[in-house]
């Protein structure tokens, strides 16, 4: 069953402040410029995506997320990879 948005947000803002030590990022904030989130930050939050979604990522679908930079973006690209999956499946 697919996320919501609200759930991924929520999920989202769990797993900065956890993982990343980020609090409440704005959702339409550079996480680059504004939070210092690298490359390396990127990849781990590739695992928590994998995690959310209960499946792994493609490495299509990993080179997808390389021009996210704000929490919109990160919304907009899993609700993207639930859609395509969904309709995949049918």
């Amino acid at each position: 069953m697919a996320l919501l948005r609200e759930q991924i947000i929520n999920e989202l803002i769990r797993i900065f402040e956890d993982c990343f030590e980020i609090k409440n990022p704005g959702m339409d904030d550079n996480l680059r410029d504004e939070h210092e989130f690298d490359s390396i930050d990127a990849i781990e939050l590739l695992v928590e995506i994998e995690k959310l979604l209960g499946f792994a990522l493609t490495q299509e679908e990993k080179k997808q997320a390389m021009d996210v930079r704000t929490m919109n973006h990160i919304c907009d690209y899993i609700e993207a990879i639930q859609a395509d999956r969904t309709q995949n499946a049918k």
